[in-house]
Protein backbone atom coordinates (compact mmCIF):
# COMPACT_ATOMS: atom_id res chain seq x y z
CA UNK A 1 0.00 0.00 0.00
CA UNK A 2 1.69 3.34 -1.17
CA UNK A 3 2.15 5.77 1.73
CA UNK A 4 3.33 9.40 1.54
CA UNK A 5 5.93 10.73 3.84
CA UNK A 6 6.56 14.40 3.28
CA UNK A 7 5.50 17.21 5.13
CA UNK A 8 1.97 19.54 4.44
CA UNK A 9 3.83 22.08 6.77
CA UNK A 10 6.92 22.60 5.43
CA UNK A 11 7.73 25.51 3.41
CA UNK A 12 10.40 27.00 1.06
CA UNK A 13 13.33 28.83 2.19
CA UNK A 14 13.75 32.41 2.57
CA UNK A 15 15.51 33.63 -0.57
CA UNK A 16 19.31 34.49 -0.10
CA UNK A 17 18.71 38.03 -0.67
CA UNK A 18 15.94 37.98 1.96
CA UNK A 19 18.73 36.19 4.51
CA UNK A 20 21.23 38.55 3.76
CA UNK A 21 19.05 42.06 3.92
CA UNK A 22 17.89 40.52 7.60
CA UNK A 23 21.44 40.27 8.60
CA UNK A 24 21.90 43.57 7.44
CA UNK A 25 18.98 44.98 9.89
CA UNK A 26 20.41 42.73 12.50
CA UNK A 27 23.86 44.38 12.23
CA UNK A 28 22.73 47.68 12.63
CA UNK A 29 19.75 47.19 15.16
CA UNK A 30 17.34 49.49 13.43
CA UNK A 31 14.48 47.01 13.40
CA UNK A 32 11.93 49.90 14.24
CA UNK A 33 10.30 51.36 10.92
CA UNK A 34 10.82 55.09 12.12
CA UNK A 35 14.57 54.11 13.50
CA UNK A 36 17.02 55.61 10.63
CA UNK A 37 19.93 57.55 9.74
CA UNK A 38 19.97 60.55 8.05
CA UNK A 39 19.69 59.27 4.39
CA UNK A 40 18.58 56.14 4.86
CA UNK A 41 15.49 54.71 3.73
CA UNK A 42 13.73 52.07 6.01
CA UNK A 43 13.15 48.64 4.93
CA UNK A 44 9.25 49.34 5.41
CA UNK A 45 9.18 52.21 3.36
CA UNK A 46 11.16 50.54 0.75
CA UNK A 47 8.33 47.21 0.93
CA UNK A 48 5.17 49.70 0.69
CA UNK A 49 6.70 51.38 -2.11
CA UNK A 50 7.78 48.41 -4.22
CA UNK A 51 4.20 46.16 -3.43
CA UNK A 52 2.30 49.69 -4.23
CA UNK A 53 4.11 49.09 -7.58
CA UNK A 54 3.20 45.21 -7.77
CA UNK A 55 -0.21 45.82 -7.27
CA UNK A 56 -0.62 48.86 -9.06
CA UNK A 57 -2.02 50.58 -6.17
CA UNK A 58 -1.17 54.12 -5.16
CA UNK A 59 -0.97 53.93 -1.32
CA UNK A 60 0.76 50.75 0.41
CA UNK A 61 1.00 50.04 3.77
CA UNK A 62 3.39 47.41 5.98
CA UNK A 63 1.63 46.11 9.32
CA UNK A 64 1.93 43.33 11.67
CA UNK A 65 -0.26 40.95 10.44
CA UNK A 66 -3.06 40.17 8.37
CA UNK A 67 -6.20 39.78 10.91
CA UNK A 68 -4.17 43.69 12.06
CA UNK A 69 -4.43 44.69 8.49
CA UNK A 70 -8.37 43.65 8.31
CA UNK A 71 -9.29 45.19 12.01
CA UNK A 72 -7.30 48.74 10.60
CA UNK A 73 -9.38 48.57 6.77
CA UNK A 74 -12.54 48.24 8.72
CA UNK A 75 -11.39 51.71 11.61
CA UNK A 76 -10.50 53.19 8.58
CA UNK A 77 -13.92 52.91 6.98
CA UNK A 78 -15.45 54.01 9.79
CA UNK A 79 -17.01 50.65 11.61
CA UNK A 80 -18.68 51.85 15.33
CA UNK A 81 -20.35 49.98 17.68
CA UNK A 82 -22.82 47.44 16.95
CA UNK A 83 -22.56 48.57 13.45
CA UNK A 84 -23.46 45.59 10.59
CA UNK A 85 -20.55 44.02 8.68
CA UNK A 86 -21.31 41.37 5.52
CA UNK A 87 -18.77 38.96 5.76
CA UNK A 88 -18.77 35.21 4.03
CA UNK A 89 -20.43 32.75 5.92
CA UNK A 90 -17.03 30.25 4.48
CA UNK A 91 -13.98 31.94 5.85
CA UNK A 92 -11.69 31.41 8.75
CA UNK A 93 -11.81 32.67 12.56
CA UNK A 94 -9.67 35.73 12.16
CA UNK A 95 -12.27 37.55 9.53
CA UNK A 96 -15.40 37.70 11.96
CA UNK A 97 -12.68 38.06 14.89
CA UNK A 98 -11.56 41.44 13.04
CA UNK A 99 -15.02 42.82 12.73
CA UNK A 100 -15.51 41.97 16.18
CA UNK A 101 -12.52 43.35 17.29
CA UNK A 102 -13.74 47.05 16.16
CA UNK A 103 -17.28 46.62 17.55
CA UNK A 104 -18.66 45.56 14.75
CA UNK A 105 -21.25 42.81 13.94
CA UNK A 106 -20.84 40.50 11.60
CA UNK A 107 -23.47 39.34 8.92
CA UNK A 108 -22.86 36.30 7.68
CA UNK A 109 -23.30 35.96 4.11
CA UNK A 110 -24.21 32.08 2.44
CA UNK A 111 -21.41 30.46 -0.21
CA UNK A 112 -22.46 28.66 -2.98
CA UNK A 113 -20.73 24.91 -3.80
CA UNK A 114 -17.81 26.78 -5.74
CA UNK A 115 -16.58 28.09 -2.11
CA UNK A 116 -17.39 31.47 -3.02
CA UNK A 117 -19.77 34.08 -1.94
CA UNK A 118 -23.55 34.16 -3.16
CA UNK A 119 -24.37 37.40 -4.68
CA UNK A 120 -28.27 36.88 -4.36
CA UNK A 121 -28.07 36.49 -0.55
CA UNK A 122 -25.69 38.89 -0.20
CA UNK A 123 -27.96 41.42 -1.52
CA UNK A 124 -30.73 39.98 1.30
CA UNK A 125 -28.39 40.61 3.93
CA UNK A 126 -27.20 43.66 2.51
CA UNK A 127 -30.96 45.13 2.62
CA UNK A 128 -32.47 42.95 5.37
CA UNK A 129 -29.30 44.09 7.89
CA UNK A 130 -28.81 48.09 6.25
CA UNK A 131 -25.45 47.10 6.60
CA UNK A 132 -22.80 49.81 4.27
CA UNK A 133 -19.42 47.53 4.31
CA UNK A 134 -18.67 43.97 3.09
CA UNK A 135 -15.25 42.27 3.99
CA UNK A 136 -15.32 40.01 1.31
CA UNK A 137 -13.10 37.15 1.53
CA UNK A 138 -11.38 35.44 -1.03
CA UNK A 139 -11.35 32.45 0.88
CA UNK A 140 -8.58 29.63 0.32
CA UNK A 141 -8.03 31.56 -2.76
CA UNK A 142 -11.38 30.93 -4.59
CA UNK A 143 -12.33 34.20 -5.98
CA UNK A 144 -16.20 34.96 -6.87
CA UNK A 145 -17.02 37.08 -10.29
CA UNK A 146 -15.58 40.20 -9.44
CA UNK A 147 -17.41 42.17 -12.15
CA UNK A 148 -20.32 40.63 -10.84
CA UNK A 149 -19.67 41.21 -7.48
CA UNK A 150 -19.06 44.91 -8.01
CA UNK A 151 -21.27 45.82 -9.59
CA UNK A 152 -23.72 44.31 -7.05
CA UNK A 153 -22.03 46.38 -4.19
CA UNK A 154 -22.56 49.44 -6.26
CA UNK A 155 -26.92 48.52 -6.38
CA UNK A 156 -26.26 47.58 -2.53
CA UNK A 157 -24.33 51.09 -1.74
CA UNK A 158 -21.80 48.82 -0.24
CA UNK A 159 -18.00 49.57 0.41
CA UNK A 160 -16.05 46.61 -0.40
CA UNK A 161 -13.03 45.41 1.55
CA UNK A 162 -11.02 42.57 0.23
CA UNK A 163 -9.40 39.65 2.73
CA UNK A 164 -6.23 38.88 0.17
CA UNK A 165 -4.86 36.55 2.74
CA UNK A 166 -5.11 33.70 0.35
CA UNK A 167 -5.10 35.32 -3.14
CA UNK A 168 -1.69 37.44 -3.17
CA UNK A 169 -0.60 37.48 -6.48
CA UNK A 170 -4.26 35.98 -8.08
CA UNK A 171 -5.74 37.83 -10.81
CA UNK A 172 -9.21 38.35 -11.92
CA UNK A 173 -9.62 39.48 -15.44
CA UNK A 174 -6.09 40.53 -15.49
CA UNK A 175 -6.40 42.72 -12.22
CA UNK A 176 -4.85 42.17 -9.19
CA UNK A 177 -6.50 40.80 -6.30
CA UNK A 178 -7.15 43.25 -3.81
CA UNK A 179 -7.80 45.85 -6.28
CA UNK A 180 -11.56 45.47 -7.32
CA UNK A 181 -12.40 47.18 -3.26
CA UNK A 182 -11.56 50.30 -1.64
CA UNK A 183 -9.25 48.56 0.66
CA UNK A 184 -6.96 44.96 -0.24
CA UNK A 185 -5.87 43.34 3.28
CA UNK A 186 -3.11 40.70 2.70
CA UNK A 187 -1.21 38.37 5.28
CA UNK A 188 3.04 37.60 5.36
CA UNK A 189 2.22 34.76 7.56
CA UNK A 190 4.32 31.55 7.22
CA UNK A 191 1.35 29.28 4.97
CA UNK A 192 0.50 32.54 2.81
CA UNK A 193 2.60 33.55 -0.79
CA UNK A 194 4.89 35.47 1.25
CA UNK A 195 6.80 34.55 4.19
CA UNK A 196 7.83 36.57 7.27
CA UNK A 197 6.24 34.45 9.73
CA UNK A 198 3.69 36.76 10.49
CA UNK A 199 2.45 40.25 8.83
CA UNK A 200 0.49 42.05 6.75
CA UNK A 201 -0.06 44.48 4.03
CA UNK A 202 -2.75 46.78 3.05
CA UNK A 203 -3.14 48.95 -0.26
CA UNK A 204 -5.77 51.60 -1.82
CA UNK A 205 -6.14 54.23 -4.13
CA UNK A 206 -7.92 56.71 -1.70
CA UNK A 207 -6.04 59.45 0.09
CA UNK A 208 -7.88 59.52 3.09
CA UNK A 209 -8.44 55.98 3.83
CA UNK A 210 -4.33 55.58 3.29
CA UNK A 211 -3.77 58.48 5.56
CA UNK A 212 -5.91 57.13 8.59
CA UNK A 213 -4.69 53.43 8.31
CA UNK A 214 -1.13 54.80 8.27
CA UNK A 215 -1.96 56.87 11.41
CA UNK A 216 -4.04 54.33 13.27
CA UNK A 217 -0.95 52.02 12.54
CA UNK A 218 1.06 54.16 14.78
CA UNK A 219 2.96 56.47 12.62
CA UNK A 220 2.55 59.32 15.34
CA UNK A 221 3.76 62.12 13.69
CA UNK A 222 6.16 60.30 11.45
CA UNK A 223 4.05 59.71 8.36
CA UNK A 224 6.67 61.79 6.45
CA UNK A 225 8.75 58.59 6.30
CA UNK A 226 6.20 56.80 4.30
CA UNK A 227 6.72 57.05 0.80
CA UNK A 228 3.86 54.99 -0.68
CA UNK A 229 1.59 57.49 1.47
CA UNK A 230 -0.95 60.40 0.54
CA UNK A 231 0.61 64.04 0.93
CA UNK A 232 1.53 65.95 3.86
CA UNK A 233 -1.79 67.98 3.77
CA UNK A 234 -4.35 64.73 3.78
CA UNK A 235 -2.71 64.02 7.38
CA UNK A 236 -2.71 67.07 8.73
CA UNK A 237 -6.80 67.14 8.02
CA UNK A 238 -6.67 63.67 10.39
CA UNK A 239 -3.96 63.25 12.64
CA UNK A 240 -5.58 64.71 15.35
CA UNK A 241 -8.87 62.66 15.42
CA UNK A 242 -7.63 59.21 14.07
CA UNK A 243 -6.43 56.96 17.21
CA UNK A 244 -2.61 55.18 17.31
CA UNK A 245 -3.89 51.21 17.33
CA UNK A 246 -0.08 50.51 16.89
CA UNK A 247 0.55 47.81 14.30
CA UNK A 248 3.74 48.55 12.60
CA UNK A 249 5.81 45.76 10.31
CA UNK A 250 9.31 46.16 11.58
CA UNK A 251 12.34 46.09 9.01
CA UNK A 252 13.15 43.33 9.70
CA UNK A 253 10.43 40.98 8.44
CA UNK A 254 10.05 43.96 5.75
CA UNK A 255 13.52 42.96 4.83
CA UNK A 256 12.86 39.31 4.05
CA UNK A 257 9.73 40.58 2.40
CA UNK A 258 11.40 42.68 -0.18
CA UNK A 259 12.67 39.88 -2.06
CA UNK A 260 9.52 38.03 -2.39
CA UNK A 261 7.77 40.10 -4.27
CA UNK A 262 9.37 39.32 -7.20
CA UNK A 263 8.79 36.00 -7.03
CA UNK A 264 4.96 36.13 -6.80
CA UNK A 265 4.17 35.45 -10.69
CA UNK A 266 7.00 32.21 -10.42
CA UNK A 267 5.17 31.23 -7.43
CA UNK A 268 1.82 31.22 -8.85
CA UNK A 269 2.60 29.12 -11.39
CA UNK A 270 4.38 26.88 -9.54
CA UNK A 271 1.47 26.17 -7.61
CA UNK A 272 -0.81 25.87 -10.90
CA UNK A 273 1.12 22.67 -11.39
CA UNK A 274 0.40 21.30 -8.57
CA UNK A 275 -3.55 22.01 -8.21
CA UNK A 276 -3.67 20.56 -12.06
CA UNK A 277 -1.61 17.66 -10.91
CA UNK A 278 -4.00 17.25 -7.96
CA UNK A 279 -7.07 17.87 -9.94
CA UNK A 280 -5.89 15.49 -12.99
CA UNK A 281 -5.56 12.52 -10.70
CA UNK A 282 -8.05 12.82 -8.58
CA UNK A 283 -10.89 13.82 -12.32
CA UNK A 284 -14.13 11.47 -12.08
CA UNK A 285 -13.22 9.99 -8.97
CA UNK A 286 -17.08 8.85 -7.56
CA UNK A 287 -18.36 10.48 -5.00
CA UNK A 288 -15.59 13.46 -4.81
CA UNK A 289 -16.62 16.48 -6.18
CA UNK A 290 -14.01 19.31 -7.67
CA UNK A 291 -14.70 22.71 -7.17
CA UNK A 292 -14.72 24.37 -10.86
CA UNK A 293 -12.21 27.66 -11.29
CA UNK A 294 -13.31 30.67 -13.44
CA UNK A 295 -11.90 30.97 -16.65
CA UNK A 296 -11.09 34.96 -15.85
CA UNK A 297 -8.86 33.72 -12.54
CA UNK A 298 -5.17 33.13 -12.19
CA UNK A 299 -5.46 31.71 -8.58
CA UNK A 300 -2.74 31.03 -6.21
CA UNK A 301 -3.14 26.99 -5.71
CA UNK A 302 -1.38 26.91 -2.44
CA UNK A 303 -4.00 24.83 -1.09
CA UNK A 304 -6.60 22.18 -2.54
CA UNK A 305 -10.03 21.69 -1.72
CA UNK A 306 -12.66 18.99 -2.53
CA UNK A 307 -16.21 17.98 -1.65
CA UNK A 308 -17.81 14.36 -0.68
CA UNK A 309 -21.59 15.25 -0.89
CA UNK A 310 -23.97 13.51 0.68
CA UNK A 311 -21.01 11.78 3.19
CA UNK A 312 -22.41 11.39 6.29
CA UNK A 313 -20.16 11.87 9.47
CA UNK A 314 -18.84 8.56 10.20
CA UNK A 315 -17.96 8.36 6.96
CA UNK A 316 -15.86 11.45 6.21
CA UNK A 317 -14.17 10.60 9.94
CA UNK A 318 -13.23 6.80 8.65
CA UNK A 319 -11.85 8.49 5.60
CA UNK A 320 -9.75 11.38 7.58
CA UNK A 321 -8.32 8.50 9.27
CA UNK A 322 -7.08 6.41 6.32
CA UNK A 323 -5.67 8.72 4.60
CA UNK A 324 -3.99 10.13 7.82
CA UNK A 325 -2.48 6.55 8.30
CA UNK A 326 -1.23 7.18 4.71
CA UNK A 327 0.71 9.98 5.45
CA UNK A 328 -2.19 12.70 3.68
CA UNK A 329 -2.72 14.99 6.22
CA UNK A 330 -6.48 16.77 5.36
CA UNK A 331 -8.90 18.89 7.37
CA UNK A 332 -12.62 18.76 7.36
CA UNK A 333 -14.26 22.14 7.76
CA UNK A 334 -17.70 20.41 8.51
CA UNK A 335 -16.05 18.94 11.55
CA UNK A 336 -18.54 18.98 14.82
CA UNK A 337 -15.73 21.25 16.93
CA UNK A 338 -13.33 23.13 15.59
CA UNK A 339 -9.33 21.63 14.88
CA UNK A 340 -6.52 23.78 15.01
CA UNK A 341 -7.35 25.94 12.11
CA UNK A 342 -10.83 24.48 10.72
CA UNK A 343 -14.14 26.10 12.19
CA UNK A 344 -17.63 26.40 11.28
CA UNK A 345 -19.30 30.07 11.88
CA UNK A 346 -21.45 28.19 14.45
CA UNK A 347 -18.23 27.93 16.52
CA UNK A 348 -18.01 31.87 16.41
CA UNK A 349 -19.86 32.83 19.50
CA UNK A 350 -18.72 36.40 19.26
CA UNK A 351 -20.02 36.97 16.21
CA UNK A 352 -23.56 35.88 17.31
CA UNK A 353 -23.79 33.32 14.06
CA UNK A 354 -27.05 33.29 12.36
CA UNK A 355 -28.40 30.24 10.56
CA UNK A 356 -26.64 29.54 6.88
CA UNK A 357 -28.61 26.28 5.66
CA UNK A 358 -26.72 26.36 2.61
CA UNK A 359 -23.22 26.93 3.79
CA UNK A 360 -23.59 24.22 5.84
CA UNK A 361 -24.54 21.52 3.34
CA UNK A 362 -21.52 22.85 1.70
CA UNK A 363 -19.23 22.76 4.48
CA UNK A 364 -20.65 19.26 5.94
CA UNK A 365 -18.57 17.49 2.80
CA UNK A 366 -15.61 20.11 2.39
CA UNK A 367 -12.58 18.45 2.66
CA UNK A 368 -8.96 20.87 3.14
CA UNK A 369 -5.33 20.19 2.16
CA UNK A 370 -2.21 22.45 2.17
CA UNK A 371 -0.18 21.99 -1.34
CA UNK A 372 3.78 23.93 -0.23
CA UNK A 373 5.73 24.29 -3.04
CA UNK A 374 8.05 22.14 -1.36
CA UNK A 375 5.82 19.38 -2.90
CA UNK A 376 6.91 18.45 -6.48
CA UNK A 377 4.65 16.93 -9.29
CA UNK A 378 4.89 13.10 -8.15
CA UNK A 379 4.42 13.80 -4.26
CA UNK A 380 1.03 15.61 -5.95
CA UNK A 381 0.47 12.42 -8.15
CA UNK A 382 0.72 10.22 -4.73
CA UNK A 383 -1.14 11.91 -3.07
CA UNK A 384 -3.95 11.86 -5.46
CA UNK A 385 -3.71 8.03 -5.91
CA UNK A 386 -4.16 7.95 -1.96
CA UNK A 387 -6.84 9.91 -1.41
CA UNK A 388 -8.65 8.37 -4.76
CA UNK A 389 -8.15 4.71 -3.40
CA UNK A 390 -9.54 5.75 0.01
CA UNK A 391 -12.54 7.46 -1.35
CA UNK A 392 -13.22 4.87 -3.42
CA UNK A 393 -12.88 2.06 -0.80
CA UNK A 394 -15.09 4.10 1.34
CA UNK A 395 -17.44 5.07 -0.98
CA UNK A 396 -18.78 1.64 -1.98
CA UNK A 397 -18.93 0.36 2.03
CA UNK A 398 -22.20 0.19 3.13
CA UNK A 399 -21.84 0.54 6.83
CA UNK A 400 -19.13 2.99 8.37
CA UNK A 401 -18.72 2.70 12.32
CA UNK A 402 -17.93 6.10 13.70
CA UNK A 403 -14.61 6.81 14.30
CA UNK A 404 -12.47 9.73 15.91
CA UNK A 405 -11.22 12.21 13.64
CA UNK A 406 -7.06 12.51 13.45
CA UNK A 407 -6.11 15.42 15.48
CA UNK A 408 -4.50 18.27 13.20
CA UNK A 409 -1.16 19.66 13.81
Amino acid sequence: MERFTGAFTQQEPIPEAGIAAALAVLQHGRLHRYNTVPGEIAEAALLEEEFAAFTGARFCLAVASGGYAMGCALRACGVTPGAPVLSNAFTLAPVPGAIAAVGGRPVLVEVTEDLTLDLDDLAVKARSSGARLLLLSHMRGHVCDMDRLMARAAELGLTVIEDCAHTMGATWNGVQSGRHGAVGCYSTQTYKHMNSGEGGLLVTDDEELAARMILLSGSYMLYGRHRAAPGEEVFRRLRLEVPNVSGRMDNLRAAVLRPQIGLLDDRRDRWAALYRGMEAGLAQTPGLRLIPRHGAERYMGSSFQFLLPAWEPARITAFLARAAARGVELKWFGAPEPVAFTSRYEHWAYADPQPCPQTDRVLAGLIDMRLPLTFTPEDVALIARIIRAEVLALGQAEVIEPVEAPLAD
